[in-house]
């Protein structure tokens, strides 16, 4: 049958997504589920493309050129690895996912729910989201970027409070201030309840 478990880590830069995203990786492991860790953008040759761009000096693109390159981007990597993964009956974990574009670019002034109508077209809605949740201040300091505090602030503190309106029933909104043993404590706890809801026909792939 297969469908597998589709699980998404978002918030803003500094919440802590890729660490417990790893970490929940490695502890489902460790009990013998099968799991596709991955990310977005991703490492596909759109997704590191736009990876580039993103950590270069300068941003040329219009945010509807970027959005555009971050759907180019998802399409790929939703058939190369998303899809698969779920249908292989194997937990997909994703580092980001859509609900990171409809914040970051809904910040720079697009339509979120535009972007997440765009992107809900084609790719699948997860079981779960953990939206983490970290004062901007703190979420630079762990970046080490104090500095740049003025230049980025504004623009996370619009980001977050978008991130801040997504409801539904997948998505659990976590404080993310707690240590990072401590937090993947409770998020693994949060999946493995979820997981305990879930059919095992989802995991099952017929030979």
């Amino acid at each position: 049958m297969g469908r597998g478990f589709f699980l998404a880590l978002e918030g803003i830069d500094g919440s802590g997504k890729s660490t417990q995203a790893r970490l929940l990786a490695v502890s489902l492991l460790q009990q013998g589920r099968e799991v596709v860790l991955t990310r977005e953008p991703s490492d596909g040759e759109l997704g590191q493309k736009l990876r580039r761009y993103l950590q270069g000096p300068s941003r040329n693109l219009s945010p509807g050129e970027e959005l555009d390159l971050f759907l180019a981007d998802r399409r790929e990597h939703v058939e190369r690895v998303i899809k698969p993964g779920l249908a292989a009956g194997r937990i997909v974990i994703t580092d980001r996912y859509y609900y990171s574009t409809m914040a970051y670019q809904g910040a720079l002034g697009l339509d979120p729910g535009e972007i997440l109508a765009a992107n809900e077209t084609f790719a699948p809605r997860p079981d779960l989201v953990f939206l983490l949740i970290l004062p901007v201040s703190q979420a630079l300091a762990r970046l080490q970027r104090p500095r740049q505090l003025s230049e980025l602030a504004p623009y996370l503190e619009r980001v977050a409070a978008i991130f801040d309106i997504l409801e539904g029933p997948q998505i659990q909104k976590v404080d993310a201030r707690a240590t990072s043993q401590a937090l993947h404590t409770a998020l693994l706890a949060a999946t493995l309840t979820a997981l305990g809801k879930v059919p095992s026909s989802r995991f099952q792939v017929p030979s």
